[in-house]
């Protein structure tokens, strides 16, 4: 047993060690005089394919085609295992060249086409540089934080070149604008209008940009937004509305002074929907005329407004309804305690 393992091997050993004699130039080492070096890189992206090109003429006597020291290609006979690697056959008599399909990472690197023309040796040599798109490997998860708060987000992307990061952010109103660059997105005691979904953008201009999204909810107490009164005659109906935003969604109570509306008081009702609380009156008499209070109530606290029933003719402003401080602080604390008691 020799270094080719076996007598039936023997010949295609020395067919090896004699290419590697004949055509190897290693990298970084010159030519020998009388040479013909020729050095071309050829750029592709990841999963695309490779065509080296190497121009022979009628002189040549052997060819081939080498990976640093792996024979890929000896004249017409496929050395390299890899199904990737196909010699081109359509191509003009001039032309030696091999494809690579599917190229990824690992095949980047120096590629050598060495010919013998007349005894004389030269090379063409080929690196292969592959380029990968732009890809995020780690996001944020979804997040819900108190108003107030500060929040990190962070998105980690790889790519060849390296991909650079944006930010975009989506508010619940409808608004979009860039925020910041970089993998790293802090937001400093958050309000409810930083709410919404961050984009992370991804991109090194190789393919489209990858784009994730992390959603950010912002807990708020309510905030009153509309609180309207209205003109009722006696015997007719009557209804008070009051809106309110908040997160998470707020609950409703009606008071008329201290005492608290319930839907089994004759000639009342009270309908919560959404983010809106309607308190109507059947048949309106003079006892029910006067101001009511709508109360909206979550687990971050609560607020109030003043809303006014009156009779026709009755000197009131109807755009001067609200939020009013209706209860003392000793009221207002038990209020939000028996809320949360209730509520969990």
């Amino acid at each position: 047993m020799g270094i080719c393992g076996s007598l039936t091997v023997t010949g295609k050993c020395l067919v090896v060690l004699g290419l590697k004699l004949l055509f190897l130039v290693p990298a970084g080492v010159p030519a020998r005089s009388g040479d013909s070096v020729l050095k071309d890189n050829i750029t592709v992206r990841q999963g695309d394919s490779a065509v080296l090109k190497c121009s022979v003429d009628s002189k040549v006597s052997r060819v081939a085609w080498l990976n640093r020291t792996t024979i890929l290609f000896a004249g017409k006979e496929k050395w390299s295992l890899d199904p990737r690697v196909t010699l081109l056959e359509n191509t003009a008599v001039t032309e030696y060249s091999i494809e690579i399909q599917n190229v990824d990472i690992h095949d980047e690197g120096p590629y050598v086409c060495t010919i013998l023309t007349n005894k004389k040796p030269k090379s063409t040599k080929v690196h292969l540089i592959v380029q990968v798109p732009a890809r995020i490997t780690n996001i944020s998860k979804d997040i819900t934080v108190n108003e107030g708060s500060s929040v990190n987000l962070r998105c980690f992307a790889m790519g060849r070149p390296e991909a650079s990061i944006k930010w975009r952010h989506h508010s619940p109103r409808g608004t979009h604008a860039f925020v910041t660059e970089g993998e790293h997105l802090e937001l400093v005691a958050i309000t409810k209008d930083q709410s919404g979904s961050y984009e992370c953008i991804a991109s090194n201009d190789i393919s489209t940009p990858d784009v994730r999204t992390v959603q950010v909810a912002v807990n708020y107490p309510p905030l009153i937004s509309k609180a309207r009164g209205t003109g009722t005659p006696v015997g007719q109906k009557g209804v008070l509305q009051c809106e309110a935003s908040a997160v998470p969604r707020a609950d409703f109570e009606w008071y008329k002074e201290e005492r608290r509306l319930s839907n089994k008081i004759n000639r009342i009702k009270i309908e919560n929907q959404g983010k809106q609380s309607t308190l109507i009156f059947f048949n309106v008499s003079e006892a029910d005329y006067g101001n009511y209070t709508c109360v909206a109530i979550n687990t971050m606290g609560f607020t109030n407004a003043s809303i006014n029933l009156y009779g026709p003719g009755a000197m009131h402003d109807v755009n001067r309804a609200a939020v009013w401080p209706q209860f003392s602080l000793c009221t207002s604390l038990l209020m939000t305690f028996l809320y949360l008691l209730l509520k969990f």
